[in-house]
């Protein structure tokens, strides 16, 4: 098996959605038996945009959860089946609400992540 270097991988990984990228820290993990030391992060695209890009569809959304609601254990398991966040990262996440779940999804990731978290009984919103 050819051996990949780090940007080849980096290359690789950069066209995986979040999702996509999560699942796969979870098979990594459960592969070598090792847990990730930090979440995995994707950088969100540009922060200020031009007034031309606001006439584009929009092609990326930010999962925000708003509230836990009254069933807080059940959004903290959908938050951790969402992301490759720990149990306490899900929970502090949760708990400080409003933070973002996802970000810079693409938007069937995003609408499946906003109705598993309004099952669970979260307030969600998608930006």
């Amino acid at each position: 098996m050819a051996k990949l270097s780090t940007d080849e991988l980096l290359s690789a990984f950069e066209e995986l959605t979040l999702i996509e990228l999560s699942d796969f820290v979870k098979a990594f993990e459960e592969k070598f038996d090792v847990t990730a030391a930090a979440p995995v992060a994707v950088a969100a695209g540009p922060v200020g945009g031009a007034p031309a890009e606001a006439a584009e569809e929009k092609s990326e959304f930010d999962v925000i959860l708003e509230a836990a609601g009254d069933k807080k254990i059940q959004v903290i398991k959908e938050v951790r089946a969402l992301t490759s966040l720990g149990l306490k990262e899900a929970k502090d996440l949760v708990d400080g609400a409003p933070k973002p779940v996802l970000e810079g999804a693409d938007k069937d990731a995003a609408e499946k992540a906003k109705a598993a978290l309004e099952g669970a009984g979260a307030t969600v919103t998608l930006k």
